[in-house]
């Protein structure tokens, strides 16, 4: 197997059964966070302070999802003035029963782009989620949604 470009890391430990016990996740290859508390609670409930995978799976999936956008659009000769990204990601139980799953992340962009109206802008931001890397590594497991929204500068 190749060596990757990049590779990060985190870790997490976690204490205990699922239902009772917690955890704690740690960015070790930055240090931009570290020891954040994970528990079933907070995944399922109320996050209380606590993250959660699935936040961590939006917060990948919104900045790399913006990075590959503003990239399709400047290769496109219409760089942004900004995007903001906003995705939410849904964890269900499985249909059926057998756990649980993520089933979704909904990519919500708004951005400023001179030179685009809406439709162009719709028709970038899907292209834009065609070389998104996250996106990539989800398709064909989690239905992703995007809805594009363009702003006046």
């Amino acid at each position: 197997m190749a060596r990757a470009q990049a590779e990060r890391q985190a870790t997490a430990v976690w204490e205990g059964s699922l239902l009772e016990g917690s955890g704690q996740v740690t960015a070790d290859t930055t240090g931009v966070f570290k020891d954040q508390g994970i528990t079933w609670k907070a995944r399922t409930e109320a996050a209380n302070g606590k993250t959660s995978p699935e936040e961590l799976v939006a917060a990948a999936h919104a900045s790399c999802y913006a990075m590959a956008f503003s990239h399709a659009l400047a290769q496109a000769g219409n760089p942004a003035d900004q995007l903001e990204v906003t995705a939410t990601v849904g964890f269900h139980p499985k249909a059926g029963g057998g756990g649980f799953e993520i089933t979704y992340s909904n990519l919500d962009v708004r951005g400023r782009v001179p030179g685009l109206d809406q439709a162009a802008f719709e028709q970038a931001a899907r292209e834009g989620e065609q070389g998104c890397p996250v996106s990539n590594a989800l398709r064909n497991n989690v239905q992703i949604n995007l809805n594009a929204t363009l702003e006046s500068a």
